[in-house]
């Protein structure tokens, strides 16, 4: 595998991450990842040395994720919604149940801010980003992103403190 093959398969975790954001339920998760690296390969002469390769491969998923959305607008799909049967189990590698609590709820907090906010928080806060990339990969200036994550920070902090998370 060469360079830009390599950085892709280092960046899988972070994909697939992010992907968890825009899409929820686990099976579209892992689709998106794989469409994402499908498109990135495919468009590897259109990347440029000196362009951070996660930016721009959360830039692709970003896209993909979007065209999907106005498609499911337009053909009027529905997707299966989580049910009692869909399992919910929290990063397996934290030691504690306590942990795995917390771990869950702040998942589920960061699921229920609005897109837009929890976008933002997840390029910012869980993909460590800057601002700049963070706002170029959602195609928003500065400005608007940073507007967005601290309204998202903030809903973030009340919803945990509600629910008893601290840490």
């Amino acid at each position: 595998m060469d360079e830009f093959q390599t950085g892709l398969v280092e960046l899988l975790p972070r994909l697939r991450r992010f992907a968890r954001v825009l899409r929820p339920h686990d099976a579209d998760a892992q689709d998106l990842v794989q469409q994402t690296v499908e498109r990135a390969l495919a468009s590897r002469s259109k990347f440029r040395d000196g362009t951070r390769l996660d930016s721009w491969t959360f830039t692709i998923m970003r896209r993909i994720a979007i065209d999907e959305g106005r498609s499911i607008l337009r053909w009027g799909r529905v997707v299966a919604a989580e049910d009692d049967a869909t399992v919910r189990v929290a990063d397996l590698s934290q030691a504690d149940e306590s942990l795995r609590a917390d771990a869950l709820a702040a998942r589920d907090a960061i699921h229920a801010l609005p897109d837009d906010q929890r976008r933002a928080v997840a390029l910012v806060l869980v993909e460590g980003l800057s601002y700049a990339e963070a706002a170029k990969v959602l195609g928003v200036p500065a400005g608007t992103l940073t507007s967005r994550l601290v309204r998202g920070r903030q809903s973030l902090i009340q919803t945990l403190a509600e629910q008893g998370v601290t840490g």
